[in-house]
Protein backbone atom coordinates (compact mmCIF):
# COMPACT_ATOMS: atom_id res chain seq x y z
CA UNK A 1 0.00 0.00 0.00
CA UNK A 2 1.09 3.32 -0.65
CA UNK A 3 2.10 5.69 1.75
CA UNK A 4 1.03 9.68 1.77
CA UNK A 5 4.33 10.65 0.76
CA UNK A 6 4.62 8.22 -1.95
CA UNK A 7 1.03 9.10 -3.70
CA UNK A 8 2.15 13.01 -3.61
CA UNK A 9 5.07 12.19 -5.50
CA UNK A 10 2.91 9.92 -8.07
CA UNK A 11 0.46 12.98 -8.46
CA UNK A 12 3.19 15.63 -8.37
CA UNK A 13 5.41 13.59 -11.23
CA UNK A 14 2.09 13.99 -13.45
CA UNK A 15 2.12 17.28 -12.60
CA UNK A 16 5.62 17.69 -13.47
CA UNK A 17 4.63 16.34 -17.05
CA UNK A 18 1.69 19.07 -17.63
CA UNK A 19 4.58 21.59 -16.78
CA UNK A 20 7.23 19.85 -18.73
CA UNK A 21 5.00 20.08 -22.05
CA UNK A 22 4.58 24.09 -21.79
CA UNK A 23 7.99 24.82 -23.65
CA UNK A 24 7.80 27.12 -25.67
CA UNK A 25 4.10 27.92 -24.69
CA UNK A 26 4.82 29.84 -21.63
CA UNK A 27 7.03 32.38 -21.47
CA UNK A 28 7.51 34.72 -20.71
CA UNK A 29 5.42 33.45 -17.34
CA UNK A 30 6.59 30.39 -15.90
CA UNK A 31 6.03 26.91 -16.70
CA UNK A 32 3.50 25.17 -14.40
CA UNK A 33 1.29 21.94 -14.25
CA UNK A 34 -1.87 21.35 -12.00
CA UNK A 35 -3.75 18.06 -10.86
CA UNK A 36 -6.77 18.10 -8.80
CA UNK A 37 -7.49 14.16 -7.35
CA UNK A 38 -10.32 12.86 -5.50
CA UNK A 39 -10.36 9.72 -4.08
CA UNK A 40 -7.45 8.79 -5.81
CA UNK A 41 -8.18 9.70 -8.96
CA UNK A 42 -7.46 12.93 -10.92
CA UNK A 43 -10.70 14.56 -11.94
CA UNK A 44 -9.09 17.82 -13.39
CA UNK A 45 -5.56 18.86 -14.76
CA UNK A 46 -4.00 21.69 -16.48
CA UNK A 47 -0.91 23.72 -17.66
CA UNK A 48 -0.27 27.42 -18.20
CA UNK A 49 0.35 28.56 -21.80
CA UNK A 50 0.92 32.03 -21.99
CA UNK A 51 -1.54 33.12 -24.81
CA UNK A 52 -4.79 31.55 -23.08
CA UNK A 53 -4.05 33.50 -19.83
CA UNK A 54 -5.47 31.03 -17.41
CA UNK A 55 -3.16 29.52 -15.04
CA UNK A 56 -3.09 25.69 -14.73
CA UNK A 57 -4.83 25.82 -11.42
CA UNK A 58 -7.77 27.35 -13.48
CA UNK A 59 -7.64 24.81 -16.29
CA UNK A 60 -7.61 22.20 -13.77
CA UNK A 61 -10.49 23.30 -11.32
CA UNK A 62 -12.59 24.10 -14.56
CA UNK A 63 -12.11 20.35 -15.86
CA UNK A 64 -13.27 18.79 -12.70
CA UNK A 65 -16.05 21.18 -12.51
CA UNK A 66 -17.49 20.10 -16.04
CA UNK A 67 -16.95 16.60 -14.27
CA UNK A 68 -19.48 17.44 -11.71
CA UNK A 69 -17.34 17.15 -9.04
CA UNK A 70 -17.14 17.74 -5.34
CA UNK A 71 -14.63 19.59 -4.88
CA UNK A 72 -15.04 20.05 -1.00
CA UNK A 73 -12.55 16.98 -0.63
CA UNK A 74 -9.98 17.64 -3.13
CA UNK A 75 -6.47 17.95 -3.35
CA UNK A 76 -4.82 20.31 -5.78
CA UNK A 77 -1.12 19.26 -6.65
CA UNK A 78 0.74 22.12 -8.36
CA UNK A 79 4.39 22.72 -9.09
CA UNK A 80 4.69 26.31 -8.06
CA UNK A 81 3.40 28.19 -5.34
CA UNK A 82 -0.41 29.31 -6.45
CA UNK A 83 0.00 33.59 -6.83
CA UNK A 84 -1.66 36.10 -4.32
CA UNK A 85 -1.63 38.78 -6.60
CA UNK A 86 -3.68 40.53 -9.89
CA UNK A 87 -1.57 39.84 -12.90
CA UNK A 88 -3.75 39.22 -16.19
CA UNK A 89 -5.46 37.02 -14.07
CA UNK A 90 -7.09 36.89 -10.46
CA UNK A 91 -4.90 35.09 -7.74
CA UNK A 92 -4.88 31.38 -7.93
CA UNK A 93 -5.22 30.69 -4.24
CA UNK A 94 -8.12 32.75 -3.81
CA UNK A 95 -9.44 30.19 -6.58
CA UNK A 96 -8.55 27.38 -4.43
CA UNK A 97 -10.11 28.48 -1.43
CA UNK A 98 -12.73 29.36 -3.16
CA UNK A 99 -13.03 26.06 -4.59
CA UNK A 100 -13.60 24.39 -1.52
CA UNK A 101 -10.67 22.07 -2.14
CA UNK A 102 -9.32 20.79 1.32
CA UNK A 103 -5.80 20.30 0.83
CA UNK A 104 -3.10 22.07 -1.47
CA UNK A 105 0.13 20.08 -2.22
CA UNK A 106 3.04 22.53 -3.48
CA UNK A 107 6.29 21.57 -5.41
CA UNK A 108 8.28 25.06 -4.60
CA UNK A 109 7.78 28.62 -3.79
CA UNK A 110 7.21 31.27 -5.99
CA UNK A 111 11.05 32.22 -6.85
CA UNK A 112 9.86 35.98 -7.23
CA UNK A 113 10.66 37.55 -3.78
CA UNK A 114 8.13 39.91 -3.95
CA UNK A 115 5.60 37.42 -3.85
CA UNK A 116 7.62 34.20 -2.26
CA UNK A 117 4.91 32.74 0.39
CA UNK A 118 2.18 34.51 -0.01
CA UNK A 119 0.02 32.29 -1.42
CA UNK A 120 0.40 29.72 0.68
CA UNK A 121 -0.01 31.53 3.77
CA UNK A 122 -3.45 32.99 2.05
CA UNK A 123 -4.23 29.60 1.83
CA UNK A 124 -3.08 28.11 5.35
CA UNK A 125 -5.28 31.32 6.63
CA UNK A 126 -8.56 29.83 4.97
CA UNK A 127 -7.52 26.89 6.44
CA UNK A 128 -6.27 24.45 3.65
CA UNK A 129 -4.09 22.03 4.30
CA UNK A 130 -0.57 22.24 2.44
CA UNK A 131 2.13 20.37 2.14
CA UNK A 132 5.22 22.31 0.47
CA UNK A 133 8.37 20.70 -1.22
CA UNK A 134 7.13 17.25 -2.89
CA UNK A 135 9.91 16.76 -5.88
CA UNK A 136 11.47 20.13 -5.35
CA UNK A 137 14.60 19.99 -7.35
CA UNK A 138 12.55 18.46 -9.99
CA UNK A 139 10.12 21.43 -10.02
CA UNK A 140 12.67 24.06 -9.70
CA UNK A 141 14.80 22.97 -12.60
CA UNK A 142 11.65 23.69 -15.29
CA UNK A 143 11.75 27.10 -14.03
CA UNK A 144 15.08 28.17 -13.63
CA UNK A 145 14.76 30.78 -16.55
CA UNK A 146 12.24 32.13 -14.75
CA UNK A 147 13.51 32.52 -11.35
CA UNK A 148 17.17 34.22 -13.24
CA UNK A 149 14.69 36.73 -14.79
CA UNK A 150 12.28 37.44 -11.88
CA UNK A 151 15.35 38.07 -9.81
CA UNK A 152 17.79 39.48 -11.67
CA UNK A 153 15.82 40.93 -14.66
CA UNK A 154 18.38 39.04 -17.27
CA UNK A 155 17.87 35.81 -19.13
CA UNK A 156 19.38 32.91 -18.05
CA UNK A 157 22.31 31.87 -20.13
CA UNK A 158 23.03 28.58 -20.80
CA UNK A 159 26.41 27.60 -23.21
CA UNK A 160 26.06 24.75 -25.58
CA UNK A 161 28.73 23.03 -27.05
CA UNK A 162 29.69 19.76 -29.31
CA UNK A 163 33.35 19.00 -28.60
CA UNK A 164 35.91 16.07 -30.02
CA UNK A 165 37.07 13.65 -28.20
CA UNK A 166 39.95 15.91 -26.93
CA UNK A 167 37.98 19.00 -26.13
CA UNK A 168 38.23 20.74 -29.22
CA UNK A 169 35.52 22.74 -30.33
CA UNK A 170 36.51 22.68 -34.73
CA UNK A 171 39.26 22.11 -36.74
CA UNK A 172 41.22 24.99 -38.18
CA UNK A 173 39.73 26.37 -40.96
CA UNK A 174 42.45 25.49 -43.30
CA UNK A 175 40.99 22.15 -42.55
CA UNK A 176 37.50 23.17 -43.45
CA UNK A 177 35.25 23.48 -46.13
CA UNK A 178 34.54 27.47 -46.15
CA UNK A 179 30.85 28.38 -44.98
CA UNK A 180 30.06 25.32 -44.03
CA UNK A 181 29.56 23.42 -40.79
CA UNK A 182 31.35 20.92 -39.52
CA UNK A 183 29.47 18.10 -37.79
CA UNK A 184 31.67 16.35 -34.87
CA UNK A 185 28.53 14.54 -32.99
CA UNK A 186 25.60 12.46 -34.57
CA UNK A 187 21.97 12.75 -35.27
CA UNK A 188 20.15 11.94 -32.10
CA UNK A 189 22.70 14.79 -30.61
CA UNK A 190 21.81 17.88 -33.28
CA UNK A 191 18.14 16.17 -32.33
CA UNK A 192 18.74 17.12 -28.89
CA UNK A 193 19.62 20.57 -29.87
CA UNK A 194 16.76 21.55 -31.72
CA UNK A 195 14.63 20.20 -28.45
CA UNK A 196 16.76 22.55 -26.40
CA UNK A 197 16.81 25.36 -28.90
CA UNK A 198 12.89 25.02 -28.63
CA UNK A 199 13.11 25.79 -25.46
CA UNK A 200 14.59 28.55 -25.36
CA UNK A 201 13.49 32.07 -26.03
CA UNK A 202 16.38 33.02 -28.16
CA UNK A 203 19.91 31.28 -29.46
CA UNK A 204 22.84 33.53 -29.86
CA UNK A 205 25.79 33.52 -31.89
CA UNK A 206 28.78 35.57 -32.72
CA UNK A 207 30.09 36.79 -36.41
CA UNK A 208 32.84 34.27 -36.66
CA UNK A 209 30.51 31.59 -36.56
CA UNK A 210 28.23 32.99 -38.97
CA UNK A 211 31.47 33.81 -41.78
CA UNK A 212 32.30 30.29 -40.53
CA UNK A 213 29.74 27.85 -40.91
CA UNK A 214 26.96 29.95 -42.28
CA UNK A 215 24.33 28.44 -39.84
CA UNK A 216 20.59 28.70 -40.09
CA UNK A 217 19.95 28.30 -35.82
CA UNK A 218 16.25 27.58 -36.11
CA UNK A 219 14.17 25.26 -33.74
CA UNK A 220 13.51 22.83 -36.10
CA UNK A 221 12.01 20.38 -33.09
CA UNK A 222 9.01 20.25 -34.94
CA UNK A 223 7.02 21.46 -31.54
CA UNK A 224 4.53 23.85 -31.13
CA UNK A 225 6.51 27.20 -29.44
CA UNK A 226 4.36 30.67 -28.87
CA UNK A 227 6.77 33.23 -30.17
CA UNK A 228 9.71 32.56 -33.17
CA UNK A 229 13.26 31.45 -31.75
CA UNK A 230 14.71 34.60 -31.44
CA UNK A 231 18.32 34.47 -33.45
CA UNK A 232 21.04 36.93 -32.20
CA UNK A 233 24.27 37.55 -34.00
CA UNK A 234 26.74 39.91 -31.84
CA UNK A 235 28.59 41.64 -34.57
CA UNK A 236 30.09 44.78 -34.45
CA UNK A 237 30.87 45.63 -37.57
CA UNK A 238 27.75 44.39 -39.17
CA UNK A 239 30.13 41.47 -41.43
CA UNK A 240 26.89 39.49 -41.58
CA UNK A 241 26.89 38.80 -45.31
CA UNK A 242 23.49 39.43 -46.70
CA UNK A 243 23.35 36.16 -48.83
CA UNK A 244 23.53 34.28 -45.39
CA UNK A 245 21.03 31.61 -44.44
CA UNK A 246 19.85 33.81 -41.15
CA UNK A 247 19.27 36.92 -43.25
CA UNK A 248 18.10 35.04 -46.03
CA UNK A 249 15.67 33.20 -43.71
CA UNK A 250 14.63 36.69 -41.16
CA UNK A 251 11.34 37.46 -40.93
CA UNK A 252 8.90 39.23 -38.29
CA UNK A 253 12.30 40.19 -36.54
CA UNK A 254 13.52 36.93 -35.82
CA UNK A 255 16.93 37.57 -36.64
CA UNK A 256 18.57 40.41 -34.17
CA UNK A 257 22.37 41.45 -35.18
CA UNK A 258 23.72 44.05 -32.36
CA UNK A 259 26.75 45.63 -33.53
CA UNK A 260 28.66 48.93 -32.37
CA UNK A 261 29.26 52.49 -33.09
CA UNK A 262 31.35 52.03 -35.91
CA UNK A 263 29.10 49.74 -37.91
CA UNK A 264 28.16 51.52 -41.31
CA UNK A 265 24.41 53.04 -41.65
CA UNK A 266 24.29 52.34 -44.87
CA UNK A 267 25.28 48.13 -44.11
CA UNK A 268 22.50 48.41 -41.14
CA UNK A 269 19.83 49.59 -43.81
CA UNK A 270 20.51 47.13 -46.10
CA UNK A 271 20.16 44.57 -43.24
CA UNK A 272 16.47 45.94 -42.38
CA UNK A 273 15.30 45.79 -45.34
CA UNK A 274 16.12 42.26 -45.69
CA UNK A 275 14.20 42.07 -42.53
CA UNK A 276 16.83 41.85 -39.55
CA UNK A 277 16.51 43.53 -36.97
CA UNK A 278 19.70 46.08 -35.81
CA UNK A 279 20.66 47.40 -32.53
CA UNK A 280 23.48 49.32 -31.71
CA UNK A 281 25.09 48.10 -27.97
CA UNK A 282 27.33 50.02 -25.72
CA UNK A 283 31.54 48.84 -26.29
CA UNK A 284 34.61 48.19 -24.04
CA UNK A 285 37.78 48.05 -25.29
CA UNK A 286 36.43 47.25 -28.92
CA UNK A 287 34.06 44.58 -27.62
CA UNK A 288 30.02 44.44 -27.31
CA UNK A 289 29.15 44.91 -24.07
CA UNK A 290 28.04 41.59 -23.00
CA UNK A 291 25.83 42.82 -19.86
CA UNK A 292 24.13 45.32 -22.29
CA UNK A 293 23.27 42.85 -24.53
CA UNK A 294 21.87 40.68 -21.91
CA UNK A 295 19.86 43.46 -20.62
CA UNK A 296 18.76 44.45 -24.25
CA UNK A 297 17.90 40.89 -24.68
CA UNK A 298 15.61 41.03 -21.10
CA UNK A 299 14.01 44.17 -22.44
CA UNK A 300 12.74 41.99 -25.21
CA UNK A 301 11.41 39.23 -22.35
CA UNK A 302 13.91 36.70 -23.69
CA UNK A 303 13.76 34.67 -20.51
CA UNK A 304 16.49 32.20 -21.54
CA UNK A 305 19.21 32.33 -23.88
CA UNK A 306 21.22 29.22 -25.51
CA UNK A 307 24.57 30.43 -26.47
CA UNK A 308 25.95 28.66 -29.50
CA UNK A 309 29.39 30.25 -30.29
CA UNK A 310 33.04 29.72 -31.14
CA UNK A 311 36.28 30.28 -29.12
CA UNK A 312 36.53 33.65 -28.22
CA UNK A 313 32.62 34.16 -27.31
CA UNK A 314 32.56 30.97 -25.14
CA UNK A 315 35.50 32.38 -23.42
CA UNK A 316 34.40 35.95 -22.73
CA UNK A 317 30.63 34.74 -21.39
CA UNK A 318 32.61 32.19 -19.25
CA UNK A 319 35.45 34.75 -17.88
CA UNK A 320 32.61 37.31 -17.07
CA UNK A 321 30.51 34.83 -14.98
CA UNK A 322 27.36 35.28 -17.31
CA UNK A 323 26.92 31.37 -17.87
CA UNK A 324 24.29 29.68 -15.72
CA UNK A 325 24.53 26.34 -17.03
CA UNK A 326 26.54 24.48 -19.80
CA UNK A 327 25.59 21.85 -22.00
CA UNK A 328 28.32 19.45 -23.36
CA UNK A 329 28.39 16.86 -25.92
CA UNK A 330 31.38 15.03 -26.14
CA UNK A 331 32.28 13.51 -29.82
CA UNK A 332 33.94 10.03 -30.25
CA UNK A 333 36.65 11.57 -32.55
CA UNK A 334 39.39 13.59 -31.89
CA UNK A 335 40.78 16.45 -34.18
CA UNK A 336 44.36 16.61 -32.62
CA UNK A 337 47.04 19.24 -31.74
CA UNK A 338 46.19 22.77 -33.61
CA UNK A 339 42.49 22.43 -33.48
CA UNK A 340 40.10 25.49 -32.21
CA UNK A 341 39.96 25.44 -28.29
CA UNK A 342 36.62 25.02 -26.55
CA UNK A 343 36.84 28.46 -24.90
CA UNK A 344 39.78 30.96 -25.07
CA UNK A 345 41.55 31.07 -22.01
CA UNK A 346 40.13 27.90 -20.24
CA UNK A 347 42.68 24.87 -20.27
CA UNK A 348 40.69 22.64 -21.03
CA UNK A 349 36.64 21.66 -20.67
CA UNK A 350 37.19 18.94 -17.99
CA UNK A 351 37.99 22.30 -15.86
CA UNK A 352 34.47 23.97 -16.48
CA UNK A 353 32.69 20.24 -15.76
CA UNK A 354 34.78 19.99 -12.24
CA UNK A 355 32.58 23.46 -11.41
CA UNK A 356 29.53 22.18 -12.38
CA UNK A 357 26.74 21.29 -9.79
CA UNK A 358 23.66 19.13 -10.16
CA UNK A 359 25.22 17.42 -13.59
CA UNK A 360 23.35 14.98 -15.60
CA UNK A 361 25.15 12.56 -18.26
CA UNK A 362 23.68 10.61 -20.69
CA UNK A 363 24.42 9.57 -24.24
CA UNK A 364 22.58 10.07 -27.95
CA UNK A 365 23.78 7.70 -29.66
CA UNK A 366 27.54 7.63 -29.95
CA UNK A 367 28.16 10.87 -27.98
CA UNK A 368 28.24 11.85 -24.17
CA UNK A 369 26.05 14.61 -22.90
CA UNK A 370 27.41 15.84 -19.99
CA UNK A 371 24.99 19.33 -18.57
CA UNK A 372 25.04 21.31 -15.10
CA UNK A 373 25.09 24.22 -13.30
CA UNK A 374 27.46 27.08 -13.11
CA UNK A 375 25.16 29.43 -10.80
CA UNK A 376 22.14 28.27 -9.39
CA UNK A 377 19.55 30.75 -9.75
CA UNK A 378 17.52 29.43 -6.88
CA UNK A 379 20.23 29.76 -4.54
CA UNK A 380 18.72 32.75 -2.52
CA UNK A 381 15.25 31.27 -2.21
CA UNK A 382 14.17 29.48 0.65
CA UNK A 383 12.93 26.18 1.19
Amino acid sequence: MESREQIDERFMRRALELARATAGLASPNPQVGCVVVRAGEIVGEGAHIYDERDHAEIVALRQARERGTDLSATTAYVTLEPCSHHGRTGPCADALIAAGVSRVVVATVDPNPQVSGRGIARLRAAEVDVTVGVLQPEARAINDAFTRFIQSHRPLVTLKAALSADGMLAPLASARTARQPHWLTGAESRAEVHRRRHAADAVLTGIGTVLADDPLLTDRSGLPRRRPLLRVVLDARLRTPLDSQLVRSAQHDDVLIFCGAEAVADRASALQTAGVAVERIAQHGGRLDLNAVLAALAARQVLSLLLECGSELNGTFLAQNLVDKVVLFHAPAALGDGAIPFAAGLASPSVLEQSLKRITRINFGADACVAGVLRDPWASVSD
